[in-house]
């Protein structure tokens, strides 16, 4: 599950990172901000294609997994389980909040929070009603995207500011996280707080891939238990079928020539549904890796980065915005895709080596510790006893 962990965090820095980098809306709609290059086209549709969902849907399945592991252990030691839970993800809101406020607008820590109260009680129910209630709960959106044109004029213009905002817009809000960092915590207050109500749509589908997390990790899916043939199924599934889904849906958003209702709505769901199977594709290959013992090396440094997921996620927001924000270097939209992907690989260059070279000397991530301490009303021991 760690290497898996570090794996996915991968990903989601490289979708994250065009959200740091400029205003939002060139994170779904690639022209939104303006004429871009062939090239910086072909990186979005890559990016679209091969990890825009797939990702983070990856890291809400091993949250799931994880609700139900942190029980099992809780129950092993104290008999009890559901008073630290509940503990634990009261403290996560804690921190998403502030994230979302202090640092950066896109955190979905809070929701993860929230939906993970909710999962916890879905626990232990049979596996084929957590696939049932994750199915459900992934058509929830699913059904609103297919009449997204029957929204409100208010939510209609909120969602038009999100696709394609003005030039007024796209400029003051550069000048703003441009700016000092009190103005951009001004500005994140008000649009988070904004976007709530939409953002509370995609909770269906956090929750429906935490299900699916906890009964895959009950099915031994995540600890590479598995046969070889299983996963090599999930890897031609996820990628032979699902690729072209979400490769159609680009074409789809081209051929309607980038129109707001279509690509948000009907046209959203070639990476809705294929970004779910080919998650099983990434998730089959990492796996089929582990079993096989390929590049030991490498997925040791993965399952540190893995191990430390909530610090190394927290610290993306703390270089990229120091990278892009006024009170660093205040490069926000003025730094090119090339340019973007090249300082995702850095970054995670750096997490894997800084990642095994901490834990070799402590217990925990930083963050981790806090976490813990928070929950468990205790300080752990942090580091660890010299050989």
């Amino acid at each position: 599950m760690d290497v898996m962990r570090g794996f996915a965090l991968f990903g989601v820095l490289l979708m994250n990172m065009q959200a740091f980098a400029d205003v939002f809306s060139g994170y779904m709609n690639p022209y939104s901000l303006g004429e871009i290059s062939t090239t910086e086209f072909a990186l979005w549709s890559c990016n679209h294609v091969a990890a825009d969902t797939k990702f983070m849907t990856i890291f809400s399945m091993l949250f799931g997994a994880g609700v139900v592991l942190m029980t099992q252990r809780s129950k092993e030691r104290t008999g009890k389980a559901a008073l630290l839970h509940y503990r634990r993800m009261f403290w996560l809101a804690v921190f998403g909040i502030g994230h979302a406020m202090l640092l950066w607008i896109g955190d979905i820590l809070f929701f993860y929070a929230v939906v993970g109260m909710v999962a916890f009680l879905l626990r232990r129910v049979w596996l084929w009603l957590l696939f049932l209630l994750a199915a459900i709960c992934f058509a929830v959106p699913a059904s609103l995207f297919l009449f997204l044109d029957q929204m409100s004029a208010a939510d209609m213009q909120e969602l038009s500011m999100m696709w394609s905002p003005s030039a007024d817009y796209i400029e003051s809000t550069r000048a703003t996280y441009r700016g000092t960092w009190l103005g951009q915590v001004e500005l994140r207050y008000r649009e988070w707080f904004g976007m709530l109500g939409f953002l509370a749509l995609f909770g269906w589908r956090i929750l429906a891939n935490m299900l699916v997390g906890m009964a895959l990790f009950r099915m031994g899916v995540f600890a590479a238990e598995r046969s070889d043939a299983a996963y090599k199924r999930m890897i031609w599934v996820g990628f032979v079928v699902g690729l072209p889904i979400c490769a159609y849906g680009v074409y789809d958003h081209d051929l309607h020539g980038w129109e707001m209702v279509r690509s948000m709505g009907v046209g959203s769901l070639f990476n809705y549904f294929g970004g779910l199977v080919v998650a099983f594709g990434w998730i089959g290959a990492v796996m089929l890796a582990c079993r096989r013992d390929a590049l030991p090396a490498l997925r040791e440094r993965f399952a540190a980065v893995g191990q430390m997921a909530f610090t190394n996620y927290i610290m993306h927001s703390v270089l990229c915005t120091a990278i892009f924000n006024g009170h660093g270097l205040g490069l926000f939209g003025s730094v090119g895709r090339v340019w973007q992907q090249l300082l995702v690989v850095a970054i995670f260059a750096a997490q894997l080596w800084y990642s095994p070279w901490w834990l070799r000397r402590f217990r925990f991530g930083p963050l981790e510790w806090v976490w813990r301490a928070l929950s468990y009303w205790q300080l752990p021991v942090m580091r660890r006893a010299r050989v």
